[in-house]
């Protein structure tokens, strides 16, 4: 056999080996996802169910100003769906539809998955039911700013083709579980697609089940990030370059309870550094509800040490 030949039937071996990996994948995972309609038949995304119960996980931007919710299964049946908490700040949702041993997709672990490796999108694409599309991992890791303003941290990028209607729709590897849910692209490049982390849906989607939000804490400053003047950088030798420049300060909050003034610039929290607004709301956890914390400003020239004890967040609807 020639080396054209043989090169040939490699090819051809590895595109066999590639589609049976992704016609399992499907097959696993495909009964599971879901097309989901709002207030009588507009197309909103996708979903899958993750409970044989009938717990759905969606983005809560397909869900959100529903008045009706409609879930349609890929095997012709259809369902009204409840919702039972939502979280904007990650984009997620979870509904259920009345059921018992209903097809379900399995949350895999997203820390396992490496750059390179296949992902394969399910999903409902301008309302054309159950279509896949595949591609690869093409970055861990990334940050994507929700529609609330905050950032979704430790995003997969992939270049598994998305479209309007893939929102909620699982991301998933050819073993079958899913790493992520699609829930972004940026429009008009090409092949920059984004998904919420396993790691993440799961935390969420466990305090939505029992608490039906995700609870965090606040100080209430409205700030903007800025750089330090180098010469007071120097003389303080702060751990970072930019801070955050109160430019309000809630009265009656947290912060102003502490004794942050507007223009003040925090440069720390928690015995943290924070660069930025980002940064501070990564700790402003649940956990830090009521817990006094220090707060590390510069106000002109001088370094001061606050404590401050954060509250709980407003809740969003």
């Amino acid at each position: 056999m020639s080396q054209t030949a043989v090169a040939i039937e490699t090819d051809e071996t590895l595109l066999d080996a590639y589609s049976r990996a992704v016609i399992r994948a499907v097959e696993l995972v495909g009964p599971a996802v879901v097309k989901i309609d709002i207030d009588g038949g507009r197309a909103g995304g996708s979903g899958f169910i993750f409970t044989p119960d009938g717990l759905i996980l969606t983005n809560n931007h397909v869900v959100e100003r529903a008045k009706r919710i409609t879930v349609a299964l890929p095997d012709g049946r259809s369902f009204g769906a409840d919702r039972i908490g939502a979280d904007p700040d990650t984009d997620l949702s979870v509904i259920r539809i009345d059921g018992t041993a209903l097809p379900c997709a399995t949350l895999g672990d997203s820390r396992s998955i490496r750059v390179g490796q296949v992902a394969i999108a399910i999903g409902n694409p301008y309302g054309f039911q159950h279509s896949v599309t595949s591609g690869i991992v093409s970055a861990l890791g990334r940050t994507l700013r929700s529609r609330t303003g905050r950032m979704i941290d430790d995003v997969i990028q992939t270049d598994a083709a998305l479209n309007p209607g893939n929102s909620g729709g699982p991301l998933v590897t050819t073993n079958g579980e899913v790493i992520g849910v699609n829930t972004a692209t940026i429009l008009p490049a090409q092949g920059l697609c984004f998904a919420v982390a396993s790691n993440t849906v799961r935390f969420v989607a466990s305090r939505l089940i029992r608490d039906g939000r995700i609870r965090r804490s606040y100080i209430g400053v409205a700030g903007q990030n800025v750089p330090i003047p180098r010469r007071i950088a120097r003389a303080h030798q702060t751990p970072v370059a930019t801070g955050i420049l109160a430019v309000t300060v809630e009265p009656g909050s947290p912060a102003a309870a502490g004794g942050l003034r507007s223009g003040d610039m925090i440069i720390a929290f928690g015995n943290q550094a924070v660069a930025g607004i980002d940064d501070l709301h990564r700790l402003l956890t649940d956990e830090r509800i009521g817990v006094p914390s220090s707060l590390t400003v510069l106000r002109g020239v001088e370094r001061l040490a606050l404590t401050v004890v954060p509250g709980e967040s407003p809740s969003r609807p």
